[in-house]
């Protein structure tokens, strides 16, 4: 598996959603690539920032956040 390859399945490995065959090359490349180590790691890192940035659904949203972010954010959710 490359780089790329790891980078592409990284959701689908997070969700549980690999077959058996891709998740034994994604854990072997993982075992020897430190790069995608930490870049996995950082990916695990923004979902868990996102997850707390919505954690209050009574939460104001600052004044300087554009309405179409918002409502992007928030269509992605569902």
């Amino acid at each position: 598996m490359t780089c790329r390859q790891f980078a592409d399945f990284m959701h689908d490995y997070l969700t549980g959603h690999l077959p058996a065959d891709v998740l034994a090359a994604f854990d072997d490349h993982v075992a020897v690539c430190a790069n995608c180590v930490r870049y996995l790691a950082q990916y695990r890192d923004a979902i868990a920032f996102g997850r707390a940035a919505f954690a209050d659904p009574d939460a104001t949203i600052p004044d300087d956040v554009p309405d179409d972010l918002v409502t992007a954010i928030l269509a992605a959710r569902e």
